[in-house]
């Protein structure tokens, strides 16, 4: 799914360069669950954000799909992303004055008609339904984490991102953030995950380790979760 090869991501600020992702190699096959982890700083958003096609490295290739993510214009590379990736976050990213199913159906833009038929399921399955008309400011943390992962999904992705998906989550929720996660890998789907707890652990096929922008260590895969 991902063929990563000598990424680097650097940035300039006041104090001078900072190198946040320092020349990481790696593939992701496609199907796997991989988590991506590291403390506070050690450069696993910007991978991801690199992955997802959001960030434009220094150097480096991704080859994403069979496609070169950075050498084609930014038009196919939106394109690809809308088809082909869905993206959750820690701190959710929903639009507060929409409700539930207006947010779902926001992600849902290259579903065309079938948009807002595919929320509907997806709000149903995440046992969402009752709360559709509601704004994110009246739904719990749980709550607003499901309804994002709809969004997400909603496109039927190949590939799913997630950010520290279960950092403002209960262990429960957690829990049932990572089913739902590991419910889209066992249909086929490649999902990544950055955090720096362990939460997400018992679902991997494959975890990684960056410390300072650098790739540590490589595991092993886990075997099915017990």
């Amino acid at each position: 799914m991902f063929i990563v090869d000598s990424l680097t991501r650097k940035f300039t600020t006041k104090q001078g360069t900072v190198c946040a992702v320092d020349r990481v190699s790696v593939t992701i096959e496609r199907g796997e669950f991989v988590i991506i982890r590291g403390p506070s700083g050690s450069g696993k958003t910007t991978l991801l954000n690199i992955l997802g096609g959001m960030l434009h490295p220094s150097s480096g290739t991704v080859i994403a799909d069979g496609l070169d993510l950075f050498a084609i214009g930014n038009g196919a590379r939106n394109r690809f992303r809308a088809d082909n990736v869905g993206f959750v976050f820690q701190m959710f990213h929903l639009v507060p004055y929409l409700t539930v199913l207006e947010n779902v159906i926001l992600g849902a833009q290259r579903a065309g008609p079938d948009g807002k038929k595919n929320a509907l399921a997806l709000l149903d399955r995440l046992n969402l339904s009752a709360r559709r008309d509601h704004k994110p400011a009246d739904l719990s943390a749980g709550e607003r984490q499901r309804t994002a992962m709809a969004r997400a999904l909603v496109n039927d992705p190949k590939i799913i991102l997630a950010d520290e998906p279960t950092g403002n989550l209960d262990p429960q929720n957690a829990a049932d953030a990572m089913a739902y996660l590991a419910e889209f890998q066992s249909g086929g789907g490649t999902v990544v995950v950055v955090t720096h707890g362990t939460a997400a652990d018992r679902n991997a096929s494959r975890i990684l380790s960056l410390e300072e922008g650098r790739l540590a260590t490589a595991g092993e895969p886990l075997g099915e979760p017990s």
